[in-house]
């Protein structure tokens, strides 16, 4: 799996999101015929409530309070979210606190992040918001547990494990593994936890990564420690559960299929946190029916 994969797909969240407000929403209000007359105070409007891009769980809101904007995100994830918000063009604009900042939501809140003031009043004021956002908050400390295999099949075959030359070098993946299994075939959680984010309905796969590079079918799922698993190229609408729903380990999540920056059917597995707006993959024991698996530094390995 390609590394870029992962930036687009799941965390969504390192694609800058520019938020160029209308112009009658960005601006507080028009320049005065007379520079000695301020203009008459504004009724405060109502919000403009912006999406991110498909998928993405946080929305930024921007409030016209009538002497100025104030900025607020809400979180429609069922598990915390960390965001960076900043300022991509602005003028005659004064942010309390300042911009850019960063802050962690738990699930389902909302919080205003910036208040937007005019330097001076009587000339207008214009901005364009950029919203970043990455699952997972960067205060989680994983635990060691014992993974189960993400599937029933006790001969495993691995295409490509930890530190893979192919797509595994990254940070994100440094310690994901690819397992060769056959489209359709049900994938298990291999730890409980709630589902954060899922794509099912991507259906192409291939090796450009123009095309292919930041699509590709997942389910992301929350531990209780904080940690997050990614089990990613599913098969076109074989998800089988949705954000918000608690899992078991052992339990049917998907079926395993062929999509997005992918060589042949197989299964990404990877397990990763959130260090600070970047993901980073971690370390991982992995239990199947013969026994603890050890993963080789290279691609094209086997294990049992």
């Amino acid at each position: 799996m390609n590394p870029r994969t992962l930036r687009r797909m799941l965390a969504t969240a390192l694609v800058a999101l520019p938020l160029a407000a209308p112009a009658d929403a960005a601006r507080f209000w028009p320049r005065p015929d007379s520079k000695d007359t301020p203009p008459a105070p504004r009724a405060p409007q109502s919000t403009v409530d912006r999406p991110a891009s498909p998928g993405e769980p946080v929305r930024l809101q921007v409030g016209d309070r009538g002497s100025h904007y104030e900025v607020s995100v809400r979180n429609h994830a069922p598990g915390p979210m960390q965001v960076h918000l900043g300022l991509a063009r602005a003028s005659n604009l004064r942010a309390v606190p300042a911009l850019p900042l960063e802050a962690v939501l738990p699930a389902g809140t909302q919080r205003v992040l910036a208040r937007l003031y005019p330097l001076d009043p009587r000339q207008e004021s214009r901005f364009d918001l950029d919203l970043r956002q990455l699952p997972g908050d960067p205060r989680a400390r994983p635990a060691d547990v014992e993974y189960r295999l993400p599937f029933d099949h006790q001969q495993v075959r691995i295409d490509q494990a930890f530190g893979g030359r192919f797509s595994h070098a990254d940070a994100e993946n440094r310690y994901a593994v690819d397992f060769a299994l056959p489209e359709g075939t049900p994938v298990l959680a291999a730890r409980e936890g709630t589902v954060l984010q899922v794509e099912s309905d991507f259906a192409r796969a291939g090796l450009d990564r123009e095309r292919y590079g930041g699509r590709a079918n997942y389910v992301r799922i929350l531990h209780p420690d904080g940690s997050m698993a990614l089990y990613a190229h599913l098969k076109p609408e074989g998800v089988l559960v949705r954000p918000g729903q608690r899992v078991r380990q052992g339990q049917r999540i998907a079926l395993s299929g062929n999509t997005g920056f992918s060589t042949a059917p197989h299964l990404h597995f990877v397990v990763q946190v959130n260090r600070g707006m970047r993901l980073e993959a971690i370390p991982i024991r992995m239990f199947g029916a013969l026994g603890e698996l050890k993963f080789a530094r290279d691609t094209g390995t086997r294990s049992r």
